[in-house]
């Protein structure tokens, strides 16, 4: 089952959709999003912007704190993560947090 196709851009607030969960693989000693049939080890800095996809934190402030964390220049690590996350939502992998109604 697909989620919904989202544009990615600083202010989205991503996190992985119900059907899709970011798990270590113990017997492979890799990180991996497990889907229905779905599997996929993303790297290192994948797995690090996506511990931070929490619904919470928009894709500004995940680049803020990658930046402030490797002294980087924040315009290329927010470039990099939008198109890493964008990569991400066209496969299924990545959805748009939604407002909770009172």
């Amino acid at each position: 089952m697909r989620s919904r196709n989202i544009s990615v851009s600083e202010t989205s607030r991503p996190v992985l959709p119900r059907h899709a969960r970011l798990k270590f693989d113990e017997t492979r000693q890799v990180w991996v999003i497990l889907a229905p049939e779905r599997v996929l080890a993303p790297d290192e800095i994948a797995v690090e912007v996506l511990q931070l996809c929490d619904g919470v934190r928009d894709v500004g402030q995940i680049a803020d704190q990658l930046a402030t964390k490797y002294a980087a220049e924040r315009a290329a690590i927010l470039s990099d993560v939008i198109a890493m996350l964008q990569d991400l939502a066209d496969k299924g992998f990545l959805a748009e947090a939604r407002e909770k109604t009172p």
